[in-house]
């Protein structure tokens, strides 16, 4: 998708230019006012641009110089939103018969069965919508938007109004349905665990510019994106592997590169799968020997591959490197002078279990 946007609403402007790939998801990151949600809708055409362009392929839907403006409901594109906006009147078998049924086109990897059994929907579909928890309806309304059939899928916040619970029971269904259905998606959220879990690219803004674009890894990996709540931390993204579950001490192993992991207990992973995991930099301590007599599980050997220090703060980054895996420890100066760190280095990063984010 090719952006080029000027758009100004009372004192807000936004001005961005952005090349968005045509697959995957891109997470769409800030802090609040940023022009996230303003974003979406422009490009689902709820808001009309003061100039500019938005182009997907070989298709126009706006051009401020020529005058091409698509309506909302000309343009390819599904939505969720933070409301799930379902149809009252319509129990959800209906919900989802009316996306099913006034569809422009048929996808023959997208059917109403095959939405139905990857979201789960099969024991919902007599149900009103207003019998359902908040997780349930969030995973109705993306049934619905995808058998719209759409080129984009739009998701503004959709796990916000959720509690820890219903989230974590609907993101696994929205997971593997944007994977599943290989429908290209910009996601607005606040939640760096969502972002890391789902996002393969991130593009973040700031006061209705573009601060940075890149792979999720890279810019999670900086310590100058701040999001919607305002704080500011780098985290790395590492691929651990399953290899047991403890149900009597309540934890499962993972492995990554010879070395073992702990986490709680997630026992709904198959032993054997590959799982995407968030550390956050401030969780990573560091020490020049392996520590005995502490509570800290995960200790790992690893070699110090760079070391890069925040202008103005008292804080550093010692970048690690384990195998083809880099992990970041946010630590002070003054433990990295009083340490004698340098690159090359070999050291033991301490992480704390409960530091992880699935």
């Amino acid at each position: 998708m090719d952006l080029a946007l000027r758009h100004t609403k009372g004192d807000f402007d936004l001005d961005l230019s952005a090349e968005i790939s045509g697959s995957g998801v891109t997470a769409i990151m800030g802090p609040n006012g940023a022009g996230k949600s303003t974003l979406l809708r422009l490009i689902a055409g709820f808001e009309t641009p003061a100039q500019g362009h938005i182009r997907f392929g070989n298709a126009t839907w706006f051009d401020g110089e020529d005058g091409t403006y698509l309506k909302p409901w000309q343009r390819p594109v599904g939505m969720v939103f933070q409301g799930d906006s379902l149809f009252a009147h319509l129990d959800v078998a209906g919900n989802l018969a009316f996306a099913d049924t006034r569809a422009k086109r048929r996808d023959n990897a997208l059917t109403l069965s095959g939405v139905i059994e990857a979201l789960d929907l099969d024991p919902l579909l007599k149900q009103s919508p207003a019998t359902l928890s908040g997780g349930e309806r969030q995973r109705v309304a993306l049934g619905r938007a995808l058998l719209t059939r759409p080129d984009w899928l739009l998701l503004d916040e959709p796990l916000t109004a959720l509690d820890r619970d219903r989230r974590e029971n609907t993101l696994p269904y929205l997971r593997e349905a944007l994977r599943s259905f290989g429908i290209p998606a910009l996601l607005v959220s606040h939640s760096l665990d969502d972002v890391a879990e789902l996002a393969d690219e991130v593009l973040v803004l700031s006061n209705g510019r573009k601060q940075s674009h890149g792979p999720v890894d890279t810019i999670l990996a900086r310590y100058d994106v701040e999001t919607a709540d305002g704080r500011r931390g780098s985290s790395s993204l590492i691929s651990a592997r399953v290899i047991r579950h403890d149900t009597n001490r309540q934890l499962t192993h993972l492995e990554i590169d010879g070395q073992r992991l702990d986490m709680p207990l997630m026992d709904d992973v198959g032993v054997g799968e590959a799982l995407r995991l968030r550390i956050r930099a401030r969780d990573v301590a560091l020490a020049l020997k392996r520590p005995e007599g502490t509570s800290i599980r995960n200790i790992l050997a690893v070699t110090i591959a760079d070391i890069e220090t925040e202008n103005g703060l008292p804080f550093g980054h010692v970048v690690l490197r384990l195998g083809e895996t880099h992990i970041r420890a946010r630590l002070t100066r003054a433990s990295i002078q009083d340490l004698g760190l340098k690159p090359g280095q070999n050291v033991f990063a301490l992480i704390r279990s409960v530091s992880f984010d699935r």
